[in-house]
């Protein structure tokens, strides 16, 4: 596989755009099957209603059991085992569809499960299952509505699930309370996530956010731990990783899409941070 398939979001399936959907698993097989390792531009929910198959998200790897959910942000890697896809249903949706309606442009993010620091991407929600099928069904019945397709009714029954989920998600993972939030932070890190390929100095960061390198440097190491430095270039390697073992680029060709202006500095930052060269990373993953 020279580079990783992105699946994007269907946005006029029903005609009229329209930023939601719900997709049984049966009729996504074949993309499934053709594109086993791939990301999507959307956030997807998985409900499993079937004891069978694997799925990795972000190189960590899940046993699927009926009453499982697994979540999905934009630009995970999910690798599905495509010769035992268990049943079930996806609900995806664009973050457009809520960040219209919402004033809160973290709200998504701050979910528990969409958060970058989120513990697990799949929790089982056995107790709550029966209400969120029934959610589920409702979303798919107004869809469905010739007639309506009523966007606020969809947001509300959407709002509702992953409020839901959210606090299950919580419950399950032992999620006490939030940490507070600095809003350098939040900013920091969703530019990060958008321009890590291209950018990886702190001063580009710092700039985009009208702050001083140093204010960027203490506010990082208080709520995140580490330097924005290090947080950049986790986020570079985390990239290298995925590219090393789900695609058939050569060294050269991941630094040139890092950005890096030669692959000998590239290959330096990469044995600093593993211990091993990239081909020997390549080559322990696929053994």
């Amino acid at each position: 596989m020279k580079s990783i398939h992105q699946y994007k979001f269907h946005k006029t399936k029903y005609g009229e755009e329209l930023l939601i959907d719900v997709v049984t698993l049966d009729n996504i097989k074949q993309h499934i099957s053709k594109h086993p390792v791939h990301t999507l531009s959307y956030f997807d929910i998985t409900f499993i209603t079937s004891d069978s198959g694997n799925l990795s998200i972000n190189d960590k790897q899940y046993t699927l059991h009926q009453g499982d959910v697994v979540f999905s942000k934009p630009n995970d890697i999910r690798v599905w085992d495509k010769y035992n896809i268990p049943q079930g249903y996806a609900l995806i949706f664009e973050e457009e569809f809520l960040l219209s309606f919402f004033n809160d442009r973290f709200f998504i993010q701050n979910l528990s499960y969409f958060n970058t620091g989120r513990i697990s991407s799949k929790i089982n929600i056995a107790n709550i299952y029966s209400q969120i099928e029934n959610l589920i069904q409702n979303i798919t019945t107004e869809i469905n509505n010739e007639a309506s397709k009523d966007k606020h009714i969809l947001r509300a029954l959407l709002y509702e699930i992953l409020m839901l989920l959210n606090r299950e998600y919580s419950k399950n993972n032992l999620v006490i309370s939030e940490k507070p939030q600095n809003r350098y932070i939040d900013n920091f890190i969703k530019l990060v996530n958008k321009d890590f390929k291209l950018y990886h100095d702190t001063q580009y960061y710092a700039d985009q956010l009208c702050i001083t390198p140093n204010y960027l440097n203490e506010i990082a190491k208080k709520s995140l731990g580490i330097s924005p430095k290090c947080y950049i270039q986790n986020k570079i390697i985390q990239e290298a990783k995925i590219l090393l073992s789900y695609t058939t680029l050569s060294v050269t060709e991941i630094a040139e899409h890092l950005n890096f202006e030669n692959p000998s500095y590239f290959i330096r930052l990469f044995r600093k941070q593993t211990n091993l060269t990239p081909l020997q990373y390549r080559y322990n993953t696929i053994r």
